[in-house]
């Protein structure tokens, strides 16, 4: 008998550790506040990404995926932790993940693939802060934000972040490159037989303020050749008087009207493309040193951005809105066995990177996660998908999006709706339409807005401020 149950044990001893030894690699790359100025989404037609572009031809695009809030700390929050703001309390820049009593003992991405057996290592921004906690081996953050010139170069006044320009010098200056330069070197020196399997982070500053990129990205833009985003003064005449408070008041980017009167608006787009271009170039020296290494068929690659970014549309700046520009978000999945060059446009949200990892490298399922895996997505664009995208900008304020609809509901209980089919720019709200079949629409949308809302947890960020600030207008 002993000898019977050895030999049917044996090869399934043998085959779980064959699994375990395949596993895939991960490789999961942030780029910091890049909205869809990329070719893949079209968001600007002057965008040069030819790295972010082949990446989608190695996968599938997700052309309509959206982030759970428009700022870095609870968007990257929610996204390693698989949980929604309005679960968490963390709705704006502070406080951190482990302040918050509803995060803090929960394993964030790294953590549970660490405790799967992988390797876990990564340089740059992938946190919001303290990456080095949630990795095995952290490189550090480069740098940074920086370096930045002794004195501003565009925008005089204003948070010390907020300014853009050519600067520095080389390339090599820049923290992406030396973030680029290390994810380059592991890339290199990791061993091909080596039974651990790894996950690594690698987080690009840029475009994120200062839009700073030496001379040579700027070449590629030249100022008298910009083109500016699409705008309508009146864009905002069929808004509510708290959206508009939500998203102006209390916060650290310049206003439109000072960047119009400055001559500056040109110059801030030049520089955001410049700081696109830059990061891609960086996203490029970490693709040919995966291609060029003996993991390049064994690795996925995930790659996103965190939010949005305005610049000018709407008449704002920056991120911490609910609109499209302030929401949407590149995500590309490239994964060994599945179909190359796909885009799809069904809902998806940074929160399903979580479980579609989970699900992609044969680790269990955590029926405690807030996303859904990509997985059928992967495997068919055109898959039936019954999911929308949430994200939030405080509690109370909530955007629903669909394949074709972006549905707004705000604490003061005003609304807006837009159909993306004819009116991919938001400029017209039809929350107030007369039409019935429409209001059907709007009233599935409001569905899935939560029946739980956790308590906004205390802090002292531009997001408080401004979220206190349209909040008076419901008390008043």
């Amino acid at each position: 008998m002993y000898k019977i149950l050895l030999t049917l044990f044996l090869p399934l001893l043998a085959l779980s550790l064959a699994q375990a030894y395949n596993r895939p690699n991960v490789l999961l790359i942030s780029i910091d506040d890049l909205n869809d100025w990329t070719g893949g989404l079209g968001g600007h037609p002057q965008a040069r990404t030819p790295n972010i572009d082949r990446l989608a031809e190695r996968g599938t695009l997700f052309a309509n995926a959206h982030c759970q809030s428009p700022v870095c700390n609870p968007s990257r929050a929610s996204l390693m932790t698989g949980r929604h703001p309005h679960t968490s309390g963390v709705y704006f820049l502070g406080p951190d993940l482990e302040q918050a009593p509803l995060l803090a003992d929960l394993d964030t991405l790294p953590e549970r693939f660490a405790k799967n057996g992988y390797q876990t290592l990564a340089a740059g921004k992938l946190f919001h802060t303290k990456d080095a906690r949630f990795f095995q081996e952290y490189g550090g953050s480069m740098g940074g934000f920086g370096p930045r010139p002794k004195e501003k170069i565009s925008q005089p006044h204003g948070h010390p972040l907020w300014d853009w320009g050519q600067f520095p010098d080389k390339d090599e200056e820049m923290p992406d490159f030396k973030i680029a330069s290390w994810a380059v070197e592991k890339l290199e020196t990791m061993p091909a037989d080596s039974e651990t399997p790894f996950f690594m982070g690698v987080g690009f500053y840029r475009p994120h303020v200062p839009m700073f990129a030496p001379k040579k990205w700027f070449d590629f833009f030249p100022l008298d050749e910009i083109q500016l985003p699409e705008v309508k003064d009146d864009d905002r005449d069929d808004l509510s008087d708290y959206s508009i408070a939500l998203t102006n008041e209390e916060h650290v980017s310049p206003e439109h009207e000072w960047v119009v009167s400055a001559g500056q608006w040109e110059h801030a787009v030049q520089s955001y493309l410049a700081s696109i271009a830059f990061a891609d170039h960086c996203l490029g020296m970490v693709l040919d040193a995966l291609d060029a290494s003996p993991h390049r068929e064994n690795t996925i690659v995930v790659l996103f951005s965190d939010h949005g970014f305005h610049l000018g549309e709407k008449q704002r700046w920056a991120k911490r809105t609910i609109w499209e520009d302030g929401d949407r978000v590149p995500l590309i999945f490239a994964a060994p066995g599945f179909p190359a060059g796909q885009k799809t446009a069904k809902p998806a949200q940074l929160l399903d990177i979580f479980p579609t990892l989970l699900e992609l490298t044969g680790l269990p399922e955590d029926s405690t996660q807030e996303g859904h895996s990509l997985v059928p997505l992967l495997k068919n664009p055109q898959a039936e998908w019954p999911h929308v995208s949430l994200s939030s900008f405080g509690r109370g304020n909530y955007a629903v999006r669909s394949e074709h609809f972006r549905y707004i509901h705000y604490l003061d209980g005003s609304e807006e709706f837009y159909d993306h089919r004819k009116d991919p720019h938001e400029w017209t709200n039809l929350a107030e339409s007369d039409d019935q079949a429409l209001q059907a629409t709007i009233q599935e949308h409001r569905q899935h807005l939560p029946k739980e809302e956790a308590e906004v947890l205390p802090g002292s960020s531009t997001g408080h401020n401004a979220y206190e600030a349209a909040s008076r207008l419901v008390k008043e």
